[in-house]
């Protein structure tokens, strides 16, 4: 193990052992869903940046994987939508987190008569070698964990993801981003890097990451504030300001012409006929907003119409569209 991942794991062990509610700042409100409860050491064991847990990715009752385990707050979440034996698996490097987690179920039982703690499947394990079979998950997530991998670890953990996962099962993530450079001095310090602030990416480097590893799409679903690395407090001299985003990369072929990327563009077509059909599979009716991913924007922008309004990224996709 690196010595970065060491450190990580140091972290991670200190937060098991003696929860810390300031280790990761979600400004996702708790799920509040009919019948479920979230104990309160869970909800102080939240150490993500954001939710990976969306109703529309987790019907049939999906089997679920999450890397990270946390205090188990997100594997309850997920066992809500599942309420099998082993439906879903939580794995972790860290042994004190995956004993947290055993007794936050407990808890979680006494609270909620559903819920049955062989639900979820604990298992030890490292993102870079995960003990799933290949093709067996419909659903993968992971929360706050893959900003702090460098490059090539980083490169391995998403291959694992995309290995365990079906044909067009989906990988939902939260991360912490950053578009301004920084200094070697923080991106070198390991325990900013455990807190999941020094590795964190611009957006266009994150999603390249997952479209090499050969997700076909990508959707963007939410971008936000997170955190500032201001001089008085960390070793730089201008201030940076650091958002998380939620993502969803599906295990959808390759297109020939490249992915499809949803950043929350959206196009209306606003001419004389009731709609326009471009004849590659683009309908948009008249004064309807579309949804389109970036590579489709950049077609149909490309065909010089002046019948066609297209909006700038919000980096909030919530489905639909065109491809």
């Amino acid at each position: 193990m690196s010595d970065y991942l060491e450190t990580t794991h140091d972290v991670y062990k200190e937060a098991a052992l003696t929860p810390d509610v300031g280790l990761c700042c979600t400004t996702n409100p708790i799920w509040e869903l009919p019948g479920l409860k979230i104990p309160k050491i869970m909800q102080e064991m939240n150490y993500g940046c954001g939710s990976t847990v969306h109703a529309r990715d987790l019907t049939n009752n999906p089997k679920t994987l999450y890397v990270g385990v946390g205090g188990g707050m997100e594997l309850l979440q997920f066992a809500y939508f599942n309420r099998q034996k082993g439906g879903v698996v939580g794995v972790d490097v860290v042994d004190e987190m995956l004993e947290a987690s055993r007794k936050n179920f407990i808890e979680a039982e006494a609270q909620n008569s559903w819920f049955k703690s062989d639900f979820v499947d604990l298992k030890k394990g490292d993102a870079m070698n995960l003990p799933v079979e290949d093709n067996s998950i419909d659903v993968a997530a992971q929360n706050c964990l893959f900003n702090i991998f460098k490059a090539d670890d980083l490169k391995k953990a998403i291959a694992e993801m995309y290995r365990v996962l079906k044909p067009h099962g989906r990988l939902v993530m939260s991360d912490p981003t950053c578009e301004q450079p920084m200094n070697d001095t923080l991106r070198n310090d390991e325990r900013l890097r455990a807190l999941c602030l020094s590795g964190s990416l611009p957006i266009a480097d994150y999603v390249k990451a997952l479209t090499d590893a050969g997700f076909g799409t990508i959707e963007i679903r939410a971008r936000k504030p997170y955190r500032i690395l201001d001089p008085k407090n960390y070793p730089t001299d201008e201030l940076i300001y650091i958002e998380s985003i939620e993502v969803a990369a599906i295990k959808d072929p390759m297109p020939a012409d490249g992915p499809c990327i949803f950043t929350g563009k959206a196009a209306i077509y606003y001419g004389d006929e009731d709609y326009f059909d471009d004849k590659s599979g683009h309908v948009l009716l008249k004064n309807q907003p579309l949804a389109i991913c970036d590579k489709t924007a950049g077609i149909l922008k490309a065909l010089n119409r002046d019948d066609i309004y297209f909006s700038e990224s919000t980096y909030h996709y919530d489905g639909g569209g065109c491809c």
